[in-house]
């Protein structure tokens, strides 16, 4: 039970814990969030306390003056520097979480702890306690890796212990498109609002918070012109014949195109949610909306477009239109061969 009763020490959160004997005893963090406040010894410090006041005090002057030379420093520099702030709100708040996490458990190694093989092992235990969340874990992992990558290309550090694996979450995509036969069982369950998301997701290959965030007076009727949140990339997308009778016939009801049922921009927990339930009653268990990126790419293949023209609408790299067509989505990549066939065993037959 957290206590909010106000206390000397502004800041500091105490949390009421009931032992099994009867006695009550408190955790006291410096601020939500903070270090658990603690004795010599080790034992969590009480509010009355007479050493309460100098561990919270020490407490944050490491907040405010870290040692430059502890993870602790290094994350401070991190969050200061380019690399973290031009990246976009989502990313910083993925960061954010797992940074926290980073300076609670392990703030205090220094520079030569952080180039020790051993850590490496202290930091591989410290994903696997988040082992029943993948996901989480590789998160978590993917953030340490980009401090300490951002401390050796800044110099600070010889070498980065995290470069390489900790991944726990791989999923395979290679046959994860959407057919027609997907996009025809979503639609007939879907409310026109999701419908509307998914025929922009489909034309357009651009990401979901993209798309959510997407303005109307980015779209003049014809084309859509946007700035990729991830990337920075500029795209010029012309709307298909589709998309266009969709959008002229939609009531404008928000600044953002898409919106939800309410005529209110879509929050990314609030689409995420109601595009599950939609996906899930649809009988649709295995595709993600990010699928239809790929599906865009796989589909405009398909139909003859060179990888330039692909990247033009996409702003995919070469190398990663490369990568969806011969690796995550070889489905297009059957239906391309069938057709290369078709093409070479006619000509054969007009020769012969």
């Amino acid at each position: 039970m957290i206590e909010r009763r106000r206390h000397p020490l502004k800041g500091l959160l105490r949390v009421k814990k009931a032992l099994a004997d009867g006695r009550t005893i408190y955790y006291c963090y410096a601020w939500r969030g903070g270090p658990l406040l603690k004795t010599d010894n080790g034992k969590p410090l009480q509010p009355d306390d007479a050493g309460l006041q100098r561990a919270f005090d020490a407490a944050h002057d490491r907040r405010r003056n870290p040692n430059p030379e502890t993870l602790q420093g290094l994350i401070t520099a991190f969050r200061g520097s380019s690399d973290f702030k031009t990246t976009s709100a989502s990313t910083k708040r993925g960061y954010n979480r797992y940074l926290d996490m980073l300076k609670e458990d392990f703030g205090s190694l220094t520079f030569s702890d952080l180039e020790a093989k051993a850590t490496r092992g202290d930091f591989k235990a410290w994903r696997d306690r988040r082992a029943d969340n993948p996901r989480a874990a590789d998160y978590a992992w993917t953030t340490l890796a980009r401090v300490l990558s951002f401390g050796k290309d800044r110099g600070l550090l010889s070498v980065n212990i995290a470069e390489r694996g900790g991944r726990l979450y791989s999923v395979d995509r290679r046959e994860k498109t959407w057919t027609n036969a997907d996009i025809a069982a979503f639609n007939a369950v879907a409310c026109q609002e999701l419908q509307l998301a998914l025929l922009l997701a489909f034309w357009t290959g651009q990401r979901q918070g993209d798309l959510l965030a997407l303005p109307w007076k980015s779209y003049d009727g014809a084309t859509f012109r946007l700035r990729q949140s991830k990337t920075g990339r500029r795209v010029v997308i012309p709307a298909s014949n589709q998309v266009q009778r969709a959008l002229g016939a939609v009531t404008r009801r928000s600044q953002t195109i898409l919106c939800n049922t309410r005529g209110k921009p879509w929050t990314t927990d609030g689409f995420s949610t109601s595009w599950r339930k939609t996906r899930l009653a649809a009988g649709i268990n295995e595709l993600t909306f990010h699928d239809l990126r790929g599906t865009a790419v796989t589909r405009m293949a398909l139909a003859g477009c060179s990888i330039a023209e692909i990247g033009a609408v996409t702003g995919h790299s070469p190398k990663d239109i490369d990568a969806i067509l011969h690796t995550h989505y070889l489905g297009g990549q059957r239906e391309l061969a069938r057709q290369a066939m078709a093409k070479w065993d006619g000509a054969y037959l007009s020769t012969t």
